[in-house]
């Protein structure tokens, strides 16, 4: 294998110079062959290396940023209704005379009501105002995941595609596009650092993250996704983004992957075809990003009935737990390799109408190519996964990619 190979490495180096890097952050790298590292292997020949954030640089501050975070954010699921309770007995207590207390904790219960269910707090326009995609907390978690982003150049004209790479071409305007980022894992960091980072957004291009609707119940991390704009889950939102010509990005299995255990020698990703259906539609392509790593980062507790009911209600009902038995992810190295846009067929039409030439629907035309799509983004995923798994991790050449519908 090689780090770095085929003819126009001379086109891409004019493009992007050779080790551009942040000048805020040194350990951060947009380039087309970046420096040796103990932590990254070789890449498979003809693949680009589009970000590197060296895991090497990981100090032990970034590690207490990384633990109190976790513990905020993703622990707030536990620790937000906690506070509250307690806040609530102790109110509760305090005996009807004592007017000052009771007074304060009225006040600290109003005031934490307020901050979860309304306040100007949780818009859009006040994430822009502090700065929200360049938090330094993010360069910390970026180096805890020693973060990479590569592009497979294995087929330039796979899909009639003129473009090598998301980078190359998606990647460098507004050009609507579905980014598809698998696995989900039991909590999406995966999708999560696609979307947060202006590094991220980099190599990605900007894009609003797909989140499920019961993001609307993690206490913090709502606020964060409103923030940086993120779309809920149902269709009539995603659709209504993709009108907007807006470029979104999801994890096609949602959290029906969260039940999918991976094994020694299999991984495991769940790819729907409503996301294809809305691709055909709207006339967008799908670019396949496999996130190695992602369905490592934390453990559950087997709860069948549990999980079952949570794919009921649509919401994600498991108790998982990470380093030291708390929610805070095991460090695993995140690479995401993405593949060869799978891009509907073109024609005269505008999008969302599918005709005949006599102006008549032709829904059996349209599944047949939304069929043809789904097939085309599997085969996608499974070739970057087979190509890339060796250089991932020792014993990942052993692993296969099982892809489910459901």
């Amino acid at each position: 294998m090689s780090s770095s190979a085929g003819p126009s490495n001379e086109a891409y180096a004019a493009k992007y110079p050779l080790h551009h890097s942040n000048p805020t952050s040194p350990s951060y790298y947009y380039c087309y062959s970046p420096p040796p590292s103990s932590v990254y292997p070789l890449t498979p020949a003809g693949s680009k290396v589009l970000l590197r954030v060296s895991g090497d640089d990981f100090t032990a501050y970034d590690q207490l940023v990384v633990v109190a975070s976790s513990l905020f954010f993703v622990g707030g699921v536990f620790w937000v209704p906690a506070v509250y309770a307690w806040l609530v007995n102790r109110y509760r207590r305090i005996p009807s005379h004592e007017t000052k207390r009771r007074a304060i904790y009225a006040s600290l219960l109003l005031t934490v009501t307020a901050m979860l269910v309304a306040g100007p707090h949780r818009r859009a326009e006040f994430g822009r105002r502090i700065n929200v995609r360049r938090w330094r907390l993010w360069k910390s978690w970026m180096r805890f995941f020693a973060m990479e982003v590569v592009a497979d150049r294995f087929d330039t004209n796979n899909n009639n595609n003129t473009n090598s790479s998301v980078r190359d071409g998606l990647g460098n305007n507004n050009e609507p596009a579905i980014l598809g980022i698998s696995p989900h894992g039991i909590f999406p960091f995966g999708l999560a650092f696609a979307a947060l980072t202006e590094a991220s957004a980099e190599v990605f291009g900007p894009f609003r993250a797909v989140v499920a609707t019961a993001t609307q119940l993690l206490p913090w991390v709502r606020d964060v996704l409103r923030w940086v704009r993120a779309v809920d889950a149902s269709r009539p939102s995603v659709e209504r983004s993709l009108q907007q010509r807006d470029r979104i990005g999801l994890a096609p299995g949602g959290i029906a992957e969260i039940s999918q255990t991976p094994s020694e020698t299999k991984e495991f990703a769940i790819v729907r075809k409503g996301i294809f259906r809305l691709a055909y539609k709207y006339k967008v392509p799908i670019v396949p990003i496999y996130c190695f790593g992602s369905s490592m980062l934390l453990k559950r507790w087997n709860i069948p009935w549990l999980e079952r009911l949570g794919v009921l209600l649509r919401i994600s009902l498991v108790v998982f737990y990470g380093k030291w038995g708390l929610p805070i992810p095991f460090r695993q190295r995140l690479l995401y390799v993405m593949g060869n846009p799978i891009y509907p067929p073109t024609n005269n039409q505008p999008s969302g109408a599918t005709t005949n030439g006599l102006g008549v629907d032709t829904d059996d035309a349209s599944s047949k190519c939304v069929n043809d799509m789904y097939e085309r983004y599997c085969n996608e995923l499974r070739r970057i996964f087979d190509r890339h798994k060796e250089s991932y991790a020792k014993g990942w050449e052993k692993k296969s990619l099982v892809i489910l519908t459901e």
